[in-house]
C-alpha cells in the first residue's frame, strides 16, 4: 500500500513542537495538507514546513480524496465534532487527547467510527515510549510484588496573563486541569493496573471561569490498588509517576513529556537494593503515527483501540463529579 497521506486540522502548537516531525519522519507516510480556518495561517505554516496543500477551512480539507488520516488537535470541545466529520468523509482520525468532552460523547464517536469502517485512536503518545513500556512490562513481570498504591502527578506554572485567555482555561472549550494534565495520570494509572476504576473522588480549586485550576483524585481499582494524583496550573513543573508494591517501588521522572533527545531513567527499589534502568531517546509520537498507519494499512485497531478512550473519559466523568460535589 502506498504511504499514508495525512492531513492537520488547524495550525496548533503541538504540531510545531512535535506532531510535524513525526509525520515527515514516520516510516510509511507523508504529511500532505494542512487546514485552518485562516487560509493565510494554513498558507504559512505549510510553507514553512514544506506541507504540499494548505485550506482556509476543515471542511475543504475532509474533502480532499488524497487525504487518508486526518490528526486532529484542535480545542477539546471540538474533537468529538470534527472528528466525527471526518469520520463521515471516510477519513481515519487519530485525536489528540482527552477523546472527547465527556464519555457519552466519546460513545457517539465510537460508534461513529465503527459504523462508518473507519479507525479511530486517541492520541496518547507517552504510552508509546520504551520507558513505559518498560514500566508496564516490569511490574507485570512482578519486579515490585503485588502493586498497592500509584502516586502521579503533572503541573506548571500558567501566567496569570495566559490564565485570562488560554483554551485550558475556557470552560465552553471543554478546558481544565484535569483535562489537560491530570488525564495522563488517570491513564497511566488505568495502563499500569490494567483495569477500570469502579470509584473515584476528588477537590479542586476552581477558576473564576469555573474550569479547575488545581485537583487532586482518587482512584480505586477492582484489584484493590488506590491511585492518587494532583495537576494544575498554578505550581511549579513536575509531572512523575511512582508504584508501590509489596516486593519494591519504581519511579519515573517525566514519564508524560519526553524530548526525543532525552534519555529516560526507571529508577526501581527492592528492599535495600537499588537499580537504575536507562532508556534511550525515542520519539514517542513517531512511534505512535507509524502504530497508527500501520493499522490503518492492515485494517486492524491501534494498540490502544479507540474503547480505551471511552473507558478514560468515564473515569474522567467520575472525577469531576466527586469534585463538583464538593464545591
Amino acid at each position: 500500500m502506498q504511504n499514508i497521506r495525512w492531513g492537520i486540522l488547524g495550525t496548533a502548537e503541538i504540531n510545531r513542537r512535535a506532531l510535524v516531525h513525526a509525520f515527515q519522519h514516520a516510516n510509511g507516510g507523508e504529511l500532505s495538507a494542512i487546514a485552518s480556518r485562516d487560509l493565510d495561517k494554513a498558507t504559512a505554516f505549510a510553507k514553512e514546513y514544506n506541507i504540499p496543500r494548505a485550506y482556509g477551512s476543515y471542511d475543504e480539507l475532509l474533502a480532499d480524496p488524497d487525504i487518508d488520516a486526518i490528526y486532529n488537535p484542535l480545542p477539546n470541545h471540538l474533537h468529538g465534532v470534527w472528528s466525527i466529520n471526518a469520520a463521515e468523509a471516510g477519513k481515519a482520525v487519530l485525536c489528540e487527547k482527552p477523546l472527547a468532552q465527556d464519555a457519552p460523547e466519546a460513545q457517539q464517536m465510537l460508534d461513529t467510527f465503527k459504523n462508518r469502517g473507519v479507525l479511530l485512536a486517541e492520541a496518547f503518545m507517552y504510552r508509546y515510549h520504551p520507558q513505559i513500556e518498560r514500566i508496564v512490562s516490569l511490574i507485570a513481570e512482578g519486579a515490585i510484588g503485588n502493586i498497592k498504591v500509584i502516586d502521579a502527578g503533572f503541573t506548571y506554572l500558567m501566567s496569570p496573563e495566559q490564565h485570562a485567555v488560554d483554551i485550558r482555561t475556557q470552560p465552553n472549550m471543554a478546558g481544565g486541569a484535569l483535562m489537560d494534565v491530570g488525564c495522563y495520570c488517570v491513564s497511566m494509572m488505568r495502563l499500569v493496573t490494567g483495569e477500570e476504576p469502579i470509584h473515584a473522588t476528588a477537590d479542586a480549586i476552581w477558576a473564576e471561569s469555573g474550569t479547575d485550576d488545581t485537583l487532586v483524585g482518587t482512584l480505586r481499582f477492582p484489584s484493590g490498588v488506590l491511585g492518587h494524583f494532583d495537576c494544575g496550573f498554578l505550581a511549579n513543573f513536575r509531572n512523575f509517576v511512582e508504584v508501590r508494591g509489596d516486593g519494591g517501588r519504581l519511579f519515573a521522572g517525566m514519564p508524560f513529556t519526553s524530548p526525543r533527545d532525552e534519555e529516560k531513567t526507571i529508577h526501581v527499589w527492592r528492599d535495600q537494593e537499588h537499580e537504575e534502568l536507562h532508556i534511550a531517546p525515542t520519539d514517542h509520537y513517531r512511534l505512535m503515527v507509524e502504530d497508527f498507519q500501520d493499522a490503518l494499512r492492515e485494517g486492524r485497531p491501534t494498540r490502544w483501540p479507540a474503547k480505551d478512550g471511552v473507558n478514560q473519559m468515564r473515569a474522567i466523568d467520575m472525577l469531576y463529579a466527586s469534585a463538583r460535589s464538593n464545591k
